[in-house]
């Protein structure tokens, strides 16, 4: 494996530059994971430290706390630097709490589903 070098940041498909940098991970089911890359090989399996699962419900987020957390990494769809010291998110979005959090998907959940129906009876009701 190569290391890439200072001048090689820019060049590099390696995730040497991120070890020990704030990440956003972008998982294959939707989740977003952040935290510090600590380790990583040659498949992609990486290593966050401080790791927590960012949830997004409309103007509703929650960072849920993972800790020390291993990433397969086939399931691996995107990774983004973060800026450690700066607040990632626009200022009109508002962090609650976990409980609150999982109501509003459980919400947004049901709202997806009854569109599905509807959407299922309409097509029924189309009589090309």
């Amino acid at each position: 494996m190569s290391w890439a070098g200072p001048e090689d940041i820019y060049l590099s498909t390696s995730l040497a530059s991120y070890l020990d940098k704030k990440l956003l991970v972008l998982l294959r089911d939707g989740r977003k994971l952040l935290g510090i890359l600590r380790s990583f090989d040659q498949f992609a399996n990486a290593v966050l430290e401080g790791a927590c699962e960012r949830v997004i419900v409309g103007d509703l987020y929650c960072d849920i706390p993972l800790g020390l957390y291993v990433i397969r990494g086939e399931n691996v769809v995107l990774i983004g630097e973060l800026e450690m010291e700066k607040e990632e998110l626009p200022p009109h979005m508002t962090k609650v709490s976990e409980a609150v959090i999982k109501r509003a998907e459980k919400v947004e959940r049901e709202a997806k589903d009854l569109k599905g129906t509807m959407r299922r009876r309409m097509e029924f009701l189309d009589m090309d």
